[in-house]
């Protein structure tokens, strides 16, 4: 072993000493502001922190500001209970520093303060506090839907954010308190949508007459740093019985079945080439006994061969983008036969009264061997169904899987 170097450095430092007297002394104390030391600072600085119990505002920043004119700063230190150091800036000056990230909601933070006064002697004061949650205003809230009520079994249950949450790992604490109960029980996943919506929905469509209920226990969860969850209305819808409406726009006829028997069998028209109906199944979303249809409203120039302004009875909404099944008097001649409509399924005034009076928001309807595009999963109504089980799973955060946002292709304007 070689201890020589660090005897060289005691020696040196003893011959040192030994030469200068006892005057002034390198290795020990002296009266030296450097090494003096550091006083409490408490009168040199004001902090902008609570005093005793009570929490601060984590939406507000820091400051600690130097008092008098020859005090100044020298160096801000805060970190969390975790250790997490919290970024600031100090002035040239050392007048004042202050923070420029955002706190942590319900933490503990600790400050350590240095200064020097007039004549360089160093102050130390060591401030503590703790945040509170933020304001309920700034929690994060969720909105159930649809409504209470009735409903057929393809409503999916629908969950809306009051704000965005992006991080995979907050949208897990989030997915976790979501809670979807149904008797009789089924299997059921969410599955974002996008930052700001998740749609939950079982395997197979919601069993017959049953009863679900949808509940959030975010209340008081810390989904991030600066969001924590809010109070949040539950909600109770019912199925009623199972009814399918099957529109095979290559037979040209729908085919209507409750609860898996057939009750109906009405020939129809679907769209013709260049506005073709869209395959897929399609949720019914709201019933009009009347509705004014224009071409213009989907691009089509007013005095073109393809132009129309017509008024419709009996309009059963399936898609947000004006696709209905609704009464087409104007086309009985090809009910049965072929497509003439811009989109819609037409059939007979009749035939349309019964499938208005029969079906209701939630029913199924499902379009076949069209030459249409798919249906657009989300974004043009509810085309939850079109997305295999697998794929709908995956949409879960809970499955470590992030989905982008899905661009919505809805066009605004009904399609007859």
């Amino acid at each position: 072993m070689n201890h020589s170097p660090r005897i060289r450095t005691v020696l040196g430092c003893t011959l040192l000493v030994a030469a200068l007297g006892a005057g002034v002394t390198a290795c020990g104390s002296s009266g030296h502001p450097l090494s003096a030391k550091p006083y409490d600072a408490a009168s040199q600085i004001t902090f902008s922190g609570p005093v005793g119990a009570k929490k601060a505002d984590p939406d507000k920043p820091l400051e600690v500001t130097a008092q008098g004119d020859e005090s100044r700063i020298t160096d801000v230190t805060a970190t969390d209970a975790m250790g997490r150091y919290v970024a600031g800036e100090l002035a040239a000056d050392g007048k004042r520093w202050h923070s420029t990230a955002p706190l942590a909601a319900d933490a503990h933070y600790t400050v350590h303060v240095s200064t020097e006064d007039e004549d360089g002697a160093p102050g130390r004061k060591v401030l503590a506090f703790d945040t509170g949650n933020p304001s309920k205003e700034k929690a994060l809230k969720v909105t159930f839907g649809p409504e209470g009520g009735k409903y057929g079994v393809g409503q999916p249950i629908t969950a809306e954010l009051n704000k965005p949450v992006k991080d995979p790992k907050a949208r897990a604490v989030v997915e976790r308190a979501l809670k979807v109960d149904s008797q009789p029980a089924v299997q059921g996943a969410w599955h974002w949508v996008d930052s700001k919506e998740l749609h939950f929905r079982p395997q197979e469509y919601w069993p017959a007459h049953a009863t679900i209920t949808a509940r959030s226990n975010l209340e008081g969860i810390k989904v991030t740093d600066r969001l924590w969850g809010g109070k949040s209305k539950p909600l109770t819808i019912t199925t009623g019985d199972r009814l399918e409406a099957i529109t095979d726009a290559g037979s040209h006829y729908m085919t209507v079945y409750r609860n898996g028997e057939e009750i109906n069998s009405i020939p129809i028209t679907t769209g013709k080439p260049g506005f073709e109906t869209r395959n897929g199944v399609k949720v019914v979303l709201g019933q009009e006994y009347y509705v004014r249809m224009r071409g213009t409203s989907i691009g089509i120039a007013e005095g073109s061969s393809d132009s129309y302004n017509l008024p419709v009875y009996y309009a059963t909404r399936v898609t947000w983008s004006g696709e209905y099944v609704h009464a087409a008097p104007w086309s009985t001649g090809s009910q049965g036969y072929e497509n003439v409509s811009h989109g819609c399924t037409g059939m007979s005034t009749g035939n349309a009264e019964w499938f208005f009076d029969t079906f209701h928001k939630g029913d199924i309807v499902k379009v076949v061997n069209s030459y249409g595009d798919d249906m657009d999963p989300f974004g043009n109504g509810f085309g939850d169904w079109n997305v295999s089980w697998k794929k709908w799973q995956e949409g879960s955060a809970l499955s470590n899987t992030d989905k982008p946002d899905p661009a919505s292709q809805a066009r605004l304007s009904p399609e007859v």
